[in-house]
């Protein structure tokens, strides 16, 4: 089967964020905080798939207020920081949201979502992704966490649709 057959089939994403929102750095403050940066794109697109209907979920081992406020403020209501066991959780979102494994796009990055990301009918990651996430990724993109990867992969999903926006402003669906 052609990837992008996997994408025309997408109706929720789900995403790391160390690594994939971001690029993996964390810098500390003085004050003891710390401090992560997002790609405003992939910003602009997270808030697009939610308008246009689709599910969008974060699932991430970190804690961080910011990074919540963040989400939140893009309309995304599902998110789960200091997770320990992704695939438990995602399993219980599933169970709760009625979803169909092949209609889910998980991306992540490293070693904590390997196991999670064999449960989706879409397993994705950025291009400096671990080795061994790029192994069992159906699809690996060309931008890097926190430079425009999950742009990549819902501009993909929401084009392939018809759902990307058109020049008017106005969402095609």
């Amino acid at each position: 089967m052609n990837v992008l057959e996997l994408f025309t089939r997408i109706r929720t994403f789900v995403f790391d964020v160390d690594g994939v929102l971001t690029d993996g750095t964390v810098q500390l403050l003085p004050n003891g905080e710390q401090s992560r940066k997002m790609n405003i794109r992939d910003g602009y697109a997270l808030q697009l798939a939610v308008k246009t209907g689709y599910r969008v979920a974060v699932i991430s081992g970190g804690r961080s207020e910011s990074v919540i406020a963040r989400l939140n403020g893009l309309g995304i209501k599902d998110v789960y920081t200091g997770i320990t066991d992704k695939v438990d959780k995602l399993q219980d979102y599933a169970l709760i949201h009625e979803l169909k494994w092949d209609e889910v796009l998980y991306m992540g990055d490293d070693i904590p979502d390997y196991r999670v990301m064999q449960l989706t009918g879409l397993p994705a990651c950025p291009a400096d992704a671990a080795p061994e996430i790029k192994s069992i990724s159906r699809y690996i993109s060309p931008q890097k966490g926190g430079d425009g990867c999950v742009r990549d992969v819902i501009e993909k999903v929401l084009k392939l649709n018809g759902h990307w926006l058109l020049d008017e402003g106005v969402a095609s669906r």
